[in-house]
């Protein structure tokens, strides 16, 4: 709870963008004001104004408020620059000289995983996609990692809205055996895409913590099944976890204390 009042307009908007993306649960104008030490109106004011910039979205039917498009596209866009990235590509580049397979750091985009940064192998077959390209979440590694450590209302939310298009045979296009699939995720600590984008094709996804414990992104390694098995990209997972726990560092360390 804030003692006083924040004084100036955009330091309230600040404070309840603030409040909105760090609560686990959407939070009311009744929420807000009780959160901020600010009168309802005053709430209400602030939230009209930054839902009317695309900064939260409201749901009608429950009259609470989660981060609209806007502001996470401008989240995303702010990891992902150069200037961002620059303490975290040095780790991943790290990471793929030694095992010499694609590595890349992904985060949740609505319904879909964006890469905010991408280092290819020197291998002859590669997937070529770049920092920015968007994958599906049903059916990659790093999708289905973000997918499970989601809030139950939102996790469902998105099951129910996503598309699961089916890509091969392995592909799971159906919502139940998915979130059977995302509570084994839970327990083990990391997600397998074992051929369920492009036949041929396995990957290995682990989470990437901020400072407080959550998980906000989604280191994953990519390579070719017959060059790379699932087997020993699961006996390599100390060495990946241990290069998520130094990226999670980087992503984090200009952020405020």
């Amino acid at each position: 709870m804030y003692k006083s009042e924040p004084n100036s307009a955009l330091q309230k908007a600040l404070l309840v963008l603030e409040a909105i993306v760090q609560d686990v649960r959407p939070l009311g104008v009744v929420d807000m004001a009780e959160e901020l030490n600010v009168s309802r109106q005053t709430a209400h004011r602030v939230i009209r104004q930054l839902e009317q910039l695309g900064l939260l979205h409201k749901d009608p039917s429950r009259e609470r408020y989660i981060p609209g498009t806007r502001l996470r596209t401008l989240a995303i866009k702010t990891i992902s620059s150069v200037q961002s990235t620059r303490g975290t590509h040095t780790i991943l580049k790290k990471l793929v000289d030694e095992i010499n397979e694609t590595c890349n750091i992904g985060m949740l985009d609505g319904n879909e995983i964006i890469y905010i940064d991408r280092l290819e192998c020197e291998w002859p077959l590669q997937v070529q996609l770049r920092p920015g390209s968007h994958v599906p979440v049903h059916c990659t590694a790093i999708g289905k990692l973000m997918l499970a450590h989601l809030g139950s209302d939102q996790r469902q939310k998105t099951l129910r809205t996503m598309d699961m298009q089916k890509f091969t045979k392995n592909t799971i296009t159906d919502p139940q055996l998915l979130e059977a699939q995302l509570d084994q995720i839970v327990a083990q600590g990391y997600s397998i895409n074992n051929q369920e984008d492009a036949i041929g094709l396995i990957a290995i996804a682990v989470p990437i913590y901020d400072p407080n414990g959550a998980i906000v992104a989604g280191l994953g390694i990519h390579a070719p099944e017959p060059r790379y098995s699932i087997a020993k990209a699961i006996s390599d997972l100390p060495r990946f976890q241990a290069s998520a726990e130094r990226i999670g560092v980087a992503m984090c360390a200009n952020s405020p204390s």
